[in-house]
């Protein structure tokens, strides 16, 4: 039996848990994993404190307000605090934040860098750079009325208003596991075990999980979410959908002398070092935006999609900096923080469905980025609220009593399926945003040229009228090709000063992991696949795409037939998610390491 605890009391319970976990090790540790886990009921548990969860905490909690009927709502976040783990460009459109909090600039919102300059450069080769008139670029990238920010900044805002409200939020703790009901609904989530040292046996401070049981369980972890993919796959979520693609987006914060500072300049380039020529297949380009007071944001984000195994994302990041077009903004600086993040670029044709009997998609998780615009942030936030007014809504019109009023879930009450959120969002200007650009990063296979001439004609003529798809029919890692049929890629050596070699940097992104289990695991049936299959025909591709040297190969000395061995590295990592994605086979299963872990971005 789960001792019953009211949702207020999830602190008191954390602080007992780690008690109870001050024992002696001779404990068998198989007893200890099955020791009951504390239970909490909500109405609405929220996994991720990111946009769209944030959002989702906020309207619920305006609607309580509004209409006297309040709900219990929870929000964990895996990282050390609101912020820690969110990564973005970020040039922001304040269309949803306006929807769902139109006093946003009374609050004192981060947002005070509006776009002043907006340039799109093509950069032919190590040297040139071409202006494209602004007037032929899509609208998608016409930045007017939009802000340079902090997403990580903006997040940790957005808590602070979640918090006044009554939302709990709890960094810290991971949702390593989804729970479901006897009938197979969603019942809630789990959070993972803390303690447990690198051989699996358990410190003096182990701890059992938390169960945070709900009537809704609303999952807003990003890009690639482990609960996220689980339901996903449970529920067959993504039948009649096309797979999704991704991108790996790689960004650096500098301080500048703040006279040489263009607050509000943003620049984007496309071409070298990634496409070298018209017909080059690599989906990718660059951001580089100017905010106050005194930083540089920049970035690089490569479509996973590409053919070389050779191909690395860092190292093209890093040659792009030497660029006279980049390095002028950069001169006198020093970098001050790094990370990176995969995100969805698959859009309109790659959304699962949003829900499923006790829970809902969100965000990210479900894949709302608009890859032409290079926004997502807003389509989160739209999808936080939509989901928030849908969730209040059906959990509020009948006669069941919320646990905000009675401290635990009803027990007569079914699973419900709020099937209003997918509609909403159907009708929603997020649909109406993605379904003209549905085409458009598939049309680049073709080549960066017909791409670009694709891209043309469905944004500026068309405006998603065209009655083709260009299909999308793989995943990302079944693109990469052997390495006998590519040409492998020598890299300049980093100089130190304008780009640097990648453990340099992974200084900057406060990535921790104190001694655990590797979360990063290969799959038990495609364990071979590492030194069978990866090293031997693809050149072990992990090495150069991971952007935190988690992965690397050993010589082979030590196998008897001399074969390399996968060597996890899994204390760098930095949450990325890019190995569960583009490992041939998609041979790495990511799961959450202990809460707190990770990166500790500021200002990403």
């Amino acid at each position: 039996m789960l001792r019953l605890l009211k949702p207020s009391h999830l602190r008191q319970a954390a602080v007992f848990g780690r008690t109870c976990g001050q024992r002696a090790l001779s404990t068998d540790m198989a007893e200890m994993m099955s020791e009951p886990r504390e239970r909490m009921d909500y109405d609405v548990v929220i996994v991720g404190a990111g946009p769209a969860g944030l959002a989702a905490g906020i309207q619920l909690k305006k609607m309580a307000s509004e209409t006297g009927k309040d709900l219990a709502v929870c929000i964990v976040e895996k990282g050390a605090e609101v912020g820690a783990h969110i990564l973005s460009g970020n040039v922001f459109e304040p269309r949803a934040l306006t929807e769902l909090l139109p006093n946003w600039r009374e609050l004192d919102a981060p947002i005070d860098t509006p776009v002043t300059q907006d340039k799109f450069l093509v950069l032919p080769n190590d040297t040139a750079s071409y202006s494209l008139p602004h007037a032929i670029l899509p609208p998608e990238l016409h930045n007017d009325g939009n802000y340079i920010i902090s997403l990580s900044k903006l997040s940790r805002w957005l808590a602070e208003q979640a918090e006044e409200l009554g939302v709990e939020i709890f960094p810290g703790f991971s949702a390593s596991e989804v729970l479901y009901t006897e009938a197979g609904a969603v019942s809630g989530i789990a959070t993972r075990d803390v303690g447990i040292d690198k051989d699996g046996s358990a410190k003096p401070t182990f701890a059992r999980g938390m169960e945070l049981h709900a009537r809704q369980t609303l999952f807003a972890e990003g890009c690639r979410g482990s609960c996220s993919e689980a339901v996903m796959s449970k529920f067959n979520l993504r039948e009649g959908v096309e797979p999704q693609t991704y991108g790996l987006g790689l960004k650096e914060v500098w301080e500048i002398p703040e006279d040489k500072l263009v607050p509000g300049l943003v620049q984007h380039t496309l071409g070298w070092p990634l496409q070298k020529g018209v017909m080059d297949k690599t989906f990718g380009g660059s951001f580089l935006y100017h905010m106050k007071p005194n930083l540089v944001l920049l970035g690089f984000v490569v479509g996973l999609d590409y053919e070389n195994p050779y191909l690395n994302p860092y190292l093209e990041f890093q040659q792009w900096k030497h660029h006279p077009a980049v390095s002028q903004h950069l001169e006198g600086g020093k970098c001050i923080s790094y990370g990176a993040r995969c995100l969805n670029e698959g859009g309109y044709h790659a959304i699962p469905k949003l829900t499923f009997p006790g829970g809902a998609l969100l965000g990210c998780s479900a894949g709302f980025l608009n890859s032409v615009k290079i926004k997502g942030s807003h389509t989160a936030l739209k999808s936080g609220q939509v989901a928030g007014e849908a969730v209040f809504q059906a959990l509020t019109g009948g006669s069941i009593q919320p646990v905000a009023e009675t401290g635990e879930i009803d027990a007569s009450e079914g699973a419900v399926e709020v099937k209003e959120y997918q509609s909403a969002m159907e009708a929603s200007w997020v649909y109406d945003e993605l379904k003209p650009v549905r085409n458009v990063h598939s049309a680049f296979h073709l080549g960066v040229g017909p791409g670009l001439i694709h891209a043309g004609l469905s944004t500026l003529i068309t405006r998603g009228k065209e009655p083709w798809t260009v299909p999308n029919t793989k995943v990302d890692s079944a693109k990469t090709k052997p390495a006998a049929e590519c040409t492998e890629i020598k890299y300049p050596k980093p100089d130190g000063k304008l780009s640097f070699d990648l453990l340099t940097n992974l200084a900057r992104s406060g990535t921790n992991h104190e001694d655990q289990p590797s979360h990063l695991r290969v799959k038990p049936e495609l364990a071979h696949v590492p030194a069978d299959e990866s090293y031997p025909v693809y050149a072990g591709p992990e090495s150069r795409f991971c952007p935190a040297k988690v992965y690397e190969y050993t010589d082979g000395s030590e196998h008897p037939e001399g074969k390399p061995q996968l060597v996890i590295n899994a204390q760098n990592c930095v949450h990325c998610k890019c190995c569960s994605i583009k490992t041939p086979k998609n041979y790495i299963d990511w799961t959450v390491p202990e809460g707190a872990g990770g990166p500790a971005y500021e200002v990403m």
